[in-house]
C-alpha cells in the first residue's frame, strides 16, 4: 500500500510532468467508478500537487486567454478547484499518450496539444478515491516528513489519549497522530530501535520532548554527512522514535525513482533499503487488527494470543496452451480423453430415437403378458390331464354297479 513517501514521490511526478503543460476540457471518469464527477470544465487549465501524510491535492488552475469571446463561454471554470486523492492499496498517477492510457484509468485530465496527452489516475483495486472542491481530511495529524515539529508536538501532548493505550505497532498506523505511517515504515522504524512491536506504546513514549534537541532540518542534513559529530548525534537519540518516524520515511524519498514504483518491476533497490519488512530471517504474526507485523525477537507482552503467521501466497503462473511440461502434457491428454469419452456417450444418447425408448416398455410389457398367458393355459392343460387320469376309474365303477344292479334285479325275478 503506498504510504507517505509514495504520496509524496507522486506529487513530485505530477509537478515535473505537467510543468508547462496546458490541459483543456472536462475532467473524464471513469464509469466503473464509485468516485464522484468532477464538474470541473476550462479551455486551457495547469496542474501542480502537494502531498500531506496520505493525501495528495491536485490544484486545477485556469489559464487567462486572450481571446474575450472563449472567455465568455458558458459553464467554463473561472476558479482553481483542488481535488484531495487517497490512493487506497494501489493508486498512482500517470502521464501517457491518448493511445497507451492504462486499463485502470479513472479519473482522466486531457492536454491542449496535437498529440494528446493524458494525466490519470490509475487504480487496479479501485480502493483510491478522490474529492472535487476537497480539504486535507481533518482528522489526520501533521505530517510525518514535512510537518515534524507540529508532528512531534501533537504526539507527546497526547499521551493521555486511549490510542496510546494500544501496541507501539497499532499506534503507530493511527493516522490522527502518525499521518503517513504504514505497514513497512512501522516495521523499519521499531526495528531499527530494537522495540518488541506489542509493548505499550505509552511506555515507548514517556519521556520524549515536545521540542527536538536538534533542528529538523540540521539533523537531516547531518545524516548524510560522516563528520564525528554527526555519529555522537546517533548514538545519543538511538531510542527518539519520533525522530526515526520522520527520517526514516525521507530516506525512501531521497531514493527518488529508484524506491518504490508500482509500475516498475524492479524493485531492487527498494528491498535492498529494506532491514526487516518481508525480509528472511524475520517473523510475521497479525495484529490486533489483522495487519501483518514483521519483527525479530521478541513479539511482547500485548502480542495476541494464539497470533499465527499468516501464510504466504503463493502467486499461480499462467501459462500459454502450448507451453507444457511432460507432466502437464499427460495431465492434459488424459483430460482431453476423459472429456471424449463423455462426449461419444452424449452424442449416443442424443442420436437414439424417442420412439424406440418410448417402445422398450411396451415389449416388455407384450413379453410379461405372453408369457403369463403361456403359464395360464400350461396351468389348464395340465388340469385337463389331471381330470383325464382320474375319469377312467370313475367310469369303471359306476359300469360295475349297474351291473350289480341288473344282475340282482334278475335274480329277484327268477
Amino acid at each position: 500500500m503506498p504510504e507517505g513517501p509514495e504520496l509524496h514521490l507522486a506529487s513530485l511526478y505530477v509537478n515535473k510532468m505537467c510543468n508547462g503543460v496546458v490541459f483543456t476540457g472536462a475532467v473524464r471518469k471513469s464509469e466503473v467508478s464509485k468516485s464522484p464527477e468532477v464538474p470541473f470544465t476550462c479551455e486551457g487549465y495547469r496542474i501542480t500537487a502537494a502531498s500531506r501524510g496520505k493525501e495528495v491535492k491536485l490544484t486545477l488552475t485556469p489559464v487567462k486567454s486572450d481571446h474575450p469571446k472563449q472567455g465568455v463561454q458558458t459553464e467554463q471554470a473561472d476558479q482553481p478547484m483542488d481535488i484531495v486523492f487517497r490512493f487506497g492499496m494501489s493508486g498512482y498517477f500517470r502521464f501517457t499518450t491518448d493511445d497507451e492510457l492504462p486499463k485502470h484509468s479513472h479519473l482522466r485530465f486531457y492536454s491542449k496539444e496535437t498529440p494528446c496527452r493524458v494525466m490519470s489516475f490509475v487504480d487496479t483495486r479501485r480502493f483510491g478515491s478522490w474529492q472535487p472542491n476537497g480539504t486535507w481530511q481533518p482528522d489526520r495529524g501533521p505530517c510525518i516528513m514535512f510537518e515534524y515539529k507540529s508532528f512531534r508536538e501533537n504526539v507527546v501532548s497526547h499521551l493521555s489519549d486511549r490510542a496510546f493505550d494500544r501496541p507501539i505497532c497499532e499506534a503507530l498506523l493511527n493516522q490522527k497522530f502518525f499521518n503517513g505511517i504504514g505497514n513497512y515504515l512501522r516495521a523499519e522504524i521499531l526495528f531499527r530501535l530494537n522495540i518488541p512491536p506489542f509493548v505499550p506504546a505509552r511506555t515507548v513514549l514517556e519521556g520524549l520532548e515536545s521540542e527536538d534537541l536538534c533542528d529538523s532540518g540540521d539533523c537531516v542534513r547531518n545524516e548524510n554527512t560522516k563528520s564525528p559529530k554527526t555519529r555522537v548525534v546517533k548514538e545519543e537519540e538511538a531510542a527518539d522514535l519520533l525522530r526515526l518516524c520522520h527520517t526514516v520515511p525521507l530516506e525512501v524519498v531521497n531514493q527518488g525513482g529508484k524506491g518504490y514504483d508500482p509500475e516498475k518491476a524492479d524493485y531492487s533497490d527498494f528491498k535492498a533499503w529494506l532491514q526487516c519488512y518481508y525480509v528472511d530471517g524475520m517473523t510475521s504474526i497479525r495484529d490486533h487488527n489483522g495487519r501483518t507485523m514483521w519483527f525479530k525477537g521478541d513479539p511482547g507482552p500485548m502480542a495476541p494470543k494464539d497470533s499465527k503467521s499468516p501464510k504466504a501466497k503463493k502467486r499461480v503462473k499462467k501459462e500459454d496452451d502450448h507451453d507444457y511440461t511432460q507432466k502437464k502434457k499427460v495431465a492434459k491428454s488424459r483430460s482431453e480423453l476423459t472429456a471424449k469419452k463423455i462426449a461419444v456417450k452424449q452424442e449416443t444418447a442424443t442420436k437414439t430415437p424417442k420412439k424406440e425408448k418410448d417402445a422398450r416398455p411396451q415389449e416388455a410389457r407384450r413379453k410379461k403378458e405372453k408369457t403369463r398367458s403361456v403359464n395360464t393355459a400350461q396351468r389348464e392343460e395340465s388340469e385337463n390331464a389331471r381330470r383325464r387320469k382320474s375319469s377312467p376309474a370313475e367310469t369303471t365303477a359306476g359300469e360295475f354297479f349297474m351291473f350289480l344292479k341288473q344282475v340282482v334285479f334278475l335274480l329277484w325275478e327268477f
